[in-house]
């Protein structure tokens, strides 16, 4: 049983309690007491808004199904639809013109175009690394990757004939990027020969070699005739060194298994760690054990002959849960939860104030700037409340107004069909928009998932919906005033085994006109970090054209007319059953929220909350019209049980699902389908929360 204690009329877990007093109000000398009380003030304000928005949300879903319920059988009339959407105030009316006004933000966010890692804040060694990845060695990526076009390493040791293959690769990166003048780099014979054609790409020399740059993504050439590759290297050269994750997202929400005040406090201590400087964790790895911690700042001599540093890790974000949950971390007098997002917000503020306030070792924002992600919000009114909560966070811990900086995920129909009006309300603090396929199509089956039967999953890729959502975000954003202020980023490429396929297709989310976007792991940004040498994003945001009509925007993905047979009805029902079970089992048994997990043809992909919620409301949607039959899902649900089964079968720690159908694991995967339709706005939270919570009791 977790031990509570008092703290202002709160009962609060106790370890949170004292993480909060002793390691963070304590070093920025806040007085304790005061800040409980102030943060029940707030609490009282701001609670009772967070549940009528939330009570919104569900009258206005009401009132959609009700609309589609009235007209079913009838042709869709997308005319109707959108007045409809204006007369009960889905659709607001667009605000005037404006650029958004948000002041003190880093260059890495501001005016750098880069990769960005998302990691889950409760693993330390994964959020170290992702910390870290903002310098990665292209030749190991190269090396380790199918990124390289050669011949795999051979086992057994260094394979120099795919070694060199990787030497040539690096030669035509440099080329490409540093050429220089009537030579190749394939032809130096050290680091002094060579003349750059554009001189100004010359930064300066490291303790290890030469540093230059390019789009304003640094690049270390590394020259050390001891290293065993630089010793055959005709030129000297052992590696070069990229500038890859510019920021990192440390995942509070999606990628997180978090649901009691234990798991609260893992992913608060963590963060702490983070902004103080001084997180580490120690593994095995081949018998020994190592140590991991944040690198140091690289430091360089420039042109004049100045010592002057680079950052050496990401400039990180913390993204916050949405508005709906609450967490038994923290609970009222009467019992009740406190909403976690209100939570989420209070800790990582006052954790990220130590950064502000210079008790960090390294220093997170050179602009005193805490940057906030905030996911799952709903339309304009929802964003109005989370400015005015982080006004009220900033005047709770003494902060300069909008030093908080707030990222809108853009994954939410009523958001992304009210952007603009949704950036306005943030506009004094705003630094980020993103698009995400995954939770946007979610959102998407649910808000109209009684007007009929949607297309196959595979198909949405394709949908008119989707590629006017994809660019009107961007569109938008550049709109606002965005380009130079802030990020405008696009999802993640999920498949962390399959990066020669990613450099081929993901250099098109910055021809879209994005300044990041989502990789699975250090080593894919650093492959990734070569897009944006090749293509300067802010020159093509100069030159996007005009964002698409809303009409677009507004079309439902449904089925018209199809007629599946029932192969293609099984394909489908397995793909969405096999990919649920593979996560759920993963989230609820072992309380992992993010992993590379096989899908049904054995391609590991990173899966989180947002693959679960697309499945599960696909499934509920095909249910709901008849498509399948609830005999039939459960067939596939048991075939797909036994494959999943079978692909971690090699995993010791694991609790197959065929034989505990009635298990946490199982329960939970049934009922996000068959109650997928009820869930508020098809999200998976309160069921994973519950069935986890049954887990950890067992």
């Amino acid at each position: 049983m977790t031990n509570m204690i008092e703290r202002a009329g709160l009962c609060v877990d106790a370890r949170l309690a004292e993480l909060v007093e002793d390691e963070v109000l304590g070093p920025l000398g806040r007085d304790a007491g005061e800040f409980w009380r102030g943060f029940a003030e707030l609490l009282a304000r701001f609670a009772p808004r967070n549940a009528a928005l939330l009570e919104k949300r569900d009258s206005l879903q009401a009132q959609i199904d009700a609309w589609h319920d009235e007209r079913r059988g009838q042709p869709h009339d997308a005319h109707a639809y959108a007045s409809f959407l204006e007369q009960i105030g889905y659709l607001v009316p667009e605000p005037g013109d404006f650029r958004i006004e948000t002041e003190n933000v880093d260059v890495e966010i501001a005016r750098l175009a880069g990769p960005q890692l998302v990691v889950p804040i409760l693993n330390a060694r994964f959020l170290l690394n992702a910390a870290n990845a903002r310098w990665g060695s292209l030749y190991d990526a190269f090396y380790g990757t199918d990124a390289l076009d050669a011949a795999p390493a051979k086992p057994g040791g260094y394979d120099a004939e795919r070694g060199a293959a990787v030497i040539a690769r690096g030669r035509q990166f440099l080329d490409d990027t540093l050429p220089l003048v009537d030579q190749s780099w394939a032809d130096l014979a050290d680091e002094k020969d060579g003349q750059l054609a554009d001189e100004s790409q010359w930064v300066g020399h490291t303790d290890k070699g030469l540093l230059f740059r390019n789009n304003g993504l640094h690049i270390e050439v590394v020259f050390d005739r001891d290293h065993p590759v630089g010793r055959g290297d005709k030129a000297g050269i052992a590696d070069i060194v990229i500038e890859a994750a510019l920021t990192t997202i440390a995942d509070c929400e999606d990628s997180v298994a978090a649901v009691d005040g234990e798991d609260k406090w893992l992913a608060y201590r963590n963060w702490l760690g983070i902004i103080r400087g001084d997180l580490s964790e120690s593994f095995d790895k081949g018998g020994k054990v190592l140590t991991r911690t944040l690198n140091g700042d690289k430091s360089y001599t420039d042109r004049d002959g100045t010592t002057r540093t680079l950052p050496g890790r990401s400039l990180m974000f913390v993204r916050n849960v949405g508005h709906l949950m609450t967490s038994p971390a923290i609970r009222l007098a009467d019992g009740s939860e406190i909403p976690e997002g209100i939570m989420d917000a209070v800790f990582t503020a006052a954790i990220g104030a130590l950064d502000v306030e210079g008790h960090g070792r390294f220093g997170n924002s050179r602009e005193g700037s805490i940057y906030i992600v905030k996911p799952k919000m709903h339309g304009p009114e929802e964003c109005a409340f989370a400015n005015d909560l982080f006004d009220a966070v900033e005047d709770l811990l003494g902060l300069e107004r909008h030093t908080i900086k707030v990222g809108v995920m853009d994954e939410e129909r009523r958001t992304s069909a009210n952007l603009a009006a949704c950036i306005h309300a943030v506009r004094n603090r705003i630094v980020f928009i993103n698009t995400g396929f995954l939770d946007r199509t979610g959102d998407e089956i649910h808000t109209a998932m009684r007007a009929g039967p949607m297309m196959r999953k595979g198909a949405m890729k394709g949908a008119q919906w989707l590629k006017a959502y994809e660019a009107r975000n961007v569109a938008i954003g550049l709109r606002h005033g965005l380009s130079g202020k802030a990020q405008i980023g696009k999802g993640m490429w999920a498949a962390p085994d399959l990066m020669g396929q990613m450099m081929a297709e993901k250099i098109g989310h910055l021809r879209a006109g994005a300044n990041t976007a989502w990789v699975p792991s250090p080593t894919a940004a650093t492959l990734h970090a070569l897009h944006y040498h090749a293509e300067n994003v802010f020159e093509i945001q100069k030159d996007l054209p005009e964002p698409p009509g809303l009409d677009a925007l507004l079309t439902i993905p449904l089925a018209d007319g199809a007629n599946w047979s029932e192969a293609e009805i099984t394909e489908e029902l397995d793909n969405n059953c096999q990919g649920l079970l593979g996560y759920v089992v993963r989230w609820i048994d072992a309380g992992i929220g993010c992993s590379k997990v096989p899908d049904i043809d054995d391609v590991g992909l990173m899966e989180d909350r947002a693959t679960l919620r697309i499945s599960s409301q696909h499934i509920a949607n095909w249910l709901m019209h008849g498509v399948v039959s609830k005999d039939q899902v459960m067939q596939s649900l048991m075939r797909m049980a036994a494959k999943v089964d079978a692909q971690n079968a090699g995993d010791p720690g694991y609790r197959p699902l065929i034989g505990n159908e009635d298990g946490p694991a199982f329960s939970a995967a049934r009922d996000l389908i068959f109650k997928g339709a009820e869930q508020p706005s098809g999200y998976t939270e309160p069921l994973l929360h519950h069935w986890r919570q049954v887990a950890k009791a067992q």
